[in-house]
């Protein structure tokens, strides 16, 4: 609430609390949300009803992972889920949306699901077939195979005949910089046949879990958490292994399991993606690492101030719009987004002339400057500069319908 959000979309990048209720520590990216014990929800309901007792101070929006899924239905996560594994996992998500879910998320990147072919996916976004419903996906490529990844995205959405939402597009590696120019009019093209949305953070790095496979050389690594070394949140990787006297994949190897931020965008592709006309403005943030991305407090404050006020990469009223009303409406939160008679109170008051980002890397936990109250259901939760102590927040059921595609 210290940056003006008044609700969240969880469950992304195919990384849900529920349904799961393992036997063991989930493997990575799942630890990104903590350990075994925060995953003690066997069915959505059990997390819908624990949130409602004890409710926050933001509104929820909940998608289920497809990881989860899998995890939850697999002895094994390397290879596609076979007919009996599939129709579980078709079983659990049809109860979970029965039960106030709001949609699909994949994260067909990450090791749980990158052996799972795109007809598992196709088969399990089928349940929304006919309804309501999402499919949201961090793709299985963001660099190289970024081109291929979009298609295959559209390809399940289409499928199953469900909207699709990119989540945080970008386009990383030296090597692919620039490539925003092509993946962007590949997906205007797809927008005109099918619904697809995407979101964006206004940041030239990303934030995930630390592993081998991810370095590069001529990309930065900051440490945001790690297991076995806790003291390393926040240092640079270079300097933990010129420290140690180790390779950096050494390096990253005794950091394990860990999580980091990697400067491997290029600002103009930041820039372009930002200014694309259906991009709404997401933070991407994750609220367990040590040291996390400042996007996690200052996104939206950081477009409002750097972008708008700064840059003039978009009028001010066209920001609040990528933020409200664009997000309810592929949402489909018909009583959001906008002001209105009748609509819920979810209402932010700043200052345009000072409203700012003040996280930062070596900080970034400052809270945002400009933001002066926020209102969730119409109950004040900020004000001051601090919160009011009141939670408010509830689950919203997001009835996603498609709409019509458009250029």
């Amino acid at each position: 609430v210290s940056q003006g959000v008044t609700t969240v979309v969880t469950g992304n990048c195919g990384i849900s609390l529920a349904p799961l209720e393992p036997a063991a520590d989930p493997p990575p990216p799942f630890d990104v949300l903590g350990d075994r014990s925060r995953y003690r929800y066997p069915r959505f309901a059990a997390w819908r009803d624990a949130l409602g007792a004890r409710p926050a101070a933001v509104n929820a929006v909940a998608l289920i992972g497809h990881g989860t899924l899998r995890l939850g239905a697999m002895r094994a996560l390397d290879r596609p889920a076979d007919r009996d594994e599939r129709a579980r996992m078709r079983e659990t998500f049809a109860q979970a949306l029965d039960e106030g879910a709001t949609g699909l998320s994949s994260g067909l990147y990450y090791a749980p699901s990158r052996a799972a072919p795109t007809d598992e996916v196709i088969d399990l976004a089928r349940v929304m077939a006919g309804g309501p419903g999402l499919y949201a996906t961090h793709l299985r490529d963001e660099a190289d195979g970024v081109e291929d990844a979009i298609d295959e995205s559209v390809a399940i959405g289409e499928a199953a005949g469900v909207p699709v939402l990119i989540s945080h597009h970008k386009v990383t590696k030296p090597e692919n910089f620039g490539r925003s120019v092509a993946t962007l009019a590949r997906i205007a093209r797809a927008r005109a046949r099918h619904p697809v949305a995407l979101d964006a953070y206004p940041y030239p790095a990303s934030s995930t879990i630390l592993e081998p496979a991810r370095y590069h050389p001529e990309i930065k690594i900051l440490v945001t958490w790690s297991a076995p070394e806790p003291q390393a949140a926040g240092r640079w990787l270079d300097a933990l292994a010129t420290e140690w006297g180790c390779s950096p994949h050494d390096a990253i190897r005794r950091l394990m399991p860990a999580g980091a931020i990697f400067f491997a965008m290029d600002e103009a592709d930041v820039r372009r993606i930002l200014g694309h006309p259906h991009t709404m403005i997401g933070s991407d943030g994750l609220p367990h690492d040590a040291h996390p991305h400042p996007r996690l407090w200052g996104s939206f404050a950081r477009v409002l101030g750097h972008y708008v006020r700064e840059v003039g990469l978009f009028p001010l009223e066209e920001a609040v719009r990528r933020m409200t009303a664009l997000p309810a409406e592929v949402l489909g939160l018909a009583d959001r987004g906008v002001i209105a008679p009748d609509r819920a109170a979810d209402l932010v008051v700043f200052d345009p002339a000072t409203i700012a980002d003040r996280a930062s890397w070596q900080a970034p936990t400052r809270r945002a400057a400009g933001i002066d109250q926020v209102f969730v259901n119409g109950s004040l939760v900020w004000s001051a500069g601090a919160p009011t102590g009141a939670r408010p927040g509830r689950l919203l059921r997001g009835r996603p319908g498609g709409g019509a595609p458009g250029p």
